[in-house]
């Protein structure tokens, strides 16, 4: 008989000392493989995607690559910048990488009342729960992100600064965005406990019921990893390496390692909160009655992890870094207004069914009054005349050198000429270049 959502905490708290400590090796030892795993992936698909070979050199078919790549960076010189703040700087990977690993402790990786038997001792296939857990989930995330914000701050550079100073606005921003869409799984669900949450998905997952919700999150996990498109914090092409550009050896490789735990993380809550977690996909479920039984629901839960994984890397080959001016644009004019419009109906459709309306009714009294608005939003489009674009009157010549750094020109305002010296060329040269000597049509 399935438990109630009501009664999944009652599992947990029993287990013995060695079997916490089990867990938490298998958690830990779960990502480090994932990781592993994915880099490969990474590697592979990106090769695969843009027609190339990919390693293949270090084990069978390049499998180990990503293991030489960490024995190459614990074996190169570790520097420590000389003008830097000496303890932040070294604790700045540390505080990245341990929020990553700990906010995977309440990830149910099986039913809380399917218990499993290890060494003779029955136990969830989860470390542990509890009736704040996914609070517990952004508490750790936000906390990973100071280490990239120390480690910009303390390494005394200008381009690890910049990179520090754009993962803050980064966090904030995608932050709301990313609590918005934990709230509609809250109120839809009734609880924050992960166990709980997954066991209210048992019909329908909530990417189907609340699918604004899933895109909201979609989107702010890739900004909160900070992976392609929106990787400024470590834009290699304006700040160098960003946060990370002074860092070498085991810390350059933490900083890395947290970058990859995290997207495991994430991708493990998304399979939580929206996905089913650890039941399996739809057409299995139903002509296989034991698919969420026993050790199976690890192997559904691994897999969603691994297509959300694949996802991350095919937005990296395929969209182009976002400018910051769109990056700030979407997350505080698009996620975080639509989040709270969904967020507002959300609540409105929950309220309206504990009064006891029906489907038709809660579809008139929400759906009405949003399309109403949708439709005096777009006539209201429709009859706006755009202004035209004013040009600022210009006083004075133009400085390209304002302030002592180069600085681009205003609308309005022309470059002055560059000074070039005469070309040597002879005349006839110069004629033929310019055409000058051409019949029309040659």
């Amino acid at each position: 008989m399935t438990p109630q959502p009501y009664e999944m905490l009652h599992f947990f708290g029993h287990d013995p000392w060695w079997m916490v400590l089990l867990k938490a090796v298998f958690c830990f030892a779960f990502l480090l493989v994932t990781v592993l795993v994915t880099i490969i992936e990474e590697r592979k698909v990106l090769a695969w995607m843009q027609l190339r070979i990919g390693p293949n050199r270090n084990g069978p078919w390049g499998l180990l690559q990503s293991l030489a790549d960490g024995v190459k960076l614990a074996l190169k010189e570790d520097l420590v910048v000389k003008g830097s703040d000496k303890v932040v700087y070294v604790l700045a990977p540390i505080v990245a990488a341990i929020p990553a690993f700990m906010a995977f402790a309440v990830i149910p990786f099986g039913p809380a009342g399917g218990e499993v038997s290890i060494f003779g001792t029955r136990t969830p296939l989860q470390l542990t729960d509890f009736p704040v857990a996914l609070l517990y989930v952004l508490a750790t995330a936000s906390v990973g992100i100071y280490g990239i914000v120390l480690a910009g701050w303390s390494s005394g550079s200008t381009y690890p600064l910049l990179g520090g100073l754009r993962s803050t606005a980064q966090m904030i921003s995608y932050e709301i965005a990313m609590g918005l869409s934990f709230a509609a799984v809250f109120i839809h669900s009734g609880s924050m406990s992960t166990s709980e949450i997954v066991a209210h998905q048992q019909s329908t997952w909530f990417a189907a019921l609340l699918p604004v919700s899933f895109i909201v999150y979609i989107i702010a996990m890739v900004g909160e990893t900070n992976r392609a498109p929106f990787d400024l914090p470590e834009a290699e092409g304006e700040l160098v390496g960003g946060f990370n550009t002074e860092y070498s050896s085991l810390k350059f490789a933490m900083f890395m390692l947290a970058e990859y735990v995290n997207m495991v993380t994430v991708s493990a809550v998304a399979s939580t909160l929206f996905l089913g977690g650890w039941r399996a996909p739809w057409p299995v479920s139903t002509f296989w009655e034991g698919a969420n039984h026993g050790w199976w629901p690890m192997l559904w839960l691994t897999l969603k992890i691994h297509l959300l994984l694949i996802f991350f890397i095919w937005l990296r080959a395929t969209l182009p870094r976002f400018r910051y001016d769109q990056f700030m644009k979407l997350g505080w004019k698009v996620l975080i207004p639509v989040s709270l419009v969904w967020l507002v109906l959300i609540a409105s459709v929950r309220a309206l069914r504990n009064e006891g309306y029906g489907f038709g009714e809660v579809v008139l009294y929400v759906g009405a009054p949003v399309g109403v608005v949708l439709l005096l939003a777009l006539l209201r489009d429709f009859l706006r005349k755009q202004p035209e674009p004013e040009v600022p009157e210009t006083d004075g010549e133009f400085d390209p050198m304002a302030g002592g750094y180069p600085v681009p020109p205003m609308p309005g305002q022309v470059l002055p000429p560059v000074p070039r010296r005469p070309s040597r060329a002879p005349k006839q040269l110069q004629d033929a270049l310019n055409g000058a000597d051409h019949p029309e049509g040659s």
